[in-house]
């Protein structure tokens, strides 16, 4: 979460395995590799919500194996102030791959 507040696409892709998958608004979006993101797409989508960051509220393991987690989880987006944007409920799939721990998938309710 540090490294999107940033924006720190990189710092936040080292968090992913890859092929890297998203769900949400009804649309998979697939990640093969590092830098395939847009981050000024992702600050003009944030901004115009007037986000400034984001914040867990849960993050709560529901099923794991040696190699794969399901963490339940639930994020805020704020506006500078501290007032809330938006909450949103989403389930993070960690696998364990290459000897590290990463986020193979995410399936969100953000948009």
């Amino acid at each position: 979460m540090e490294a999107f507040n940033r924006l720190d696409i990189i710092a936040w892709e080292n968090e992913f395995h890859f092929p890297h998958y998203r769900l949400a608004s009804g649309n998979m979006r697939i990640l093969n590799k590092p830098g395939e993101q847009d981050v000024e797409r992702i600050r003009t989508n944030l901004t115009a919500r007037g986000w400034h960051h984001s914040g867990w509220d849960r993050r709560n393991i529901v099923h794991a194996s040696e190699s794969k987690v399901h963490v339940d989880t639930q994020f805020t987006r704020y506006r500078a102030d501290g007032t809330a944007i938006a909450s949103y409920e989403s389930l993070y799939v960690l696998t364990y791959e290459d000897g590290r721990w990463g986020i193979k998938m995410r399936s969100s309710f953000a948009p």
